[in-house]
């Protein structure tokens, strides 16, 4: 039996996305885990957050891609600061599914391991911030090959370090309780 991970992403718009997902999900059932994903491998008529972690429950471990879906074309934080504050320019940046903030840190404070995938471009605010985790955050580029970046050193071995957190998590939740 496949060990059960929850698979978080928007649902892609262009091609290479879909792509992405496709070879990330056959690299992970080639492994023996069966990624799992809300609206696509599994549905349930509750609220969102709900289903989100009644599925999480079943996991042991949250994988997320924060593909890019909406883009600024002109933008600014921190505008007219009267408190000292540096406005940032936000043009051109990207922003994933609001999901991809949601998910991994329903997950984390379940005390799944979380491996959050960020493709370039997108805003790194929030649980997409590097070291927010205290984990390295891989960014990919999908204008390069996504087969050459799924035999790349990063990605197997943050995949790698990933798969054995979760086999670790599958080991501990068949132990009983100790009482001492």
């Amino acid at each position: 039996m496949n060990i059960s991970v929850f698979l978080s992403y928007p649902k892609p718009y262009v091609k290479q996305q879909q792509v992405f997902i496709h070879q990330l999900s056959k690299y992970l059932t080639g492994r023996g885990f069966e990624p799992r994903t809300l609206g696509v491998t599994d549905y349930d008529m509750d609220a969102p957050l709900t289903a989100i972690r009644r599925l999480l429950l079943e996991s042991n471990g949250l994988l997320c891609v924060a593909f890019r879906r909406s883009v600024i074309n002109d933008g600014i934080i921190k505008p007219a600061s009267d408190m000292g504050e540096k406005e940032t320019n936000l043009s051109g940046v990207w922003l994933s599914s609001s999901y991809c903030q949601i998910e991994p840190a329903m997950a984390f404070q379940l005390g799944l391991p979380v491996l959050i995938f960020r493709e370039k471009g997108v805003l790194e605010d929030g649980i997409l911030e590097k070291g927010v985790l205290g984990t390295y955050m891989p960014e990919f580029d999908l204008s390069q090959s996504v087969t050459d970046y799924f035999k790349s050193k990063e990605f197997l071995q943050m995949l790698g370090r990933w798969e054995g957190y979760v086999r670790k998590v599958v080991e501990k939740k068949g132990n009983p309780p100790r009482l001492f």
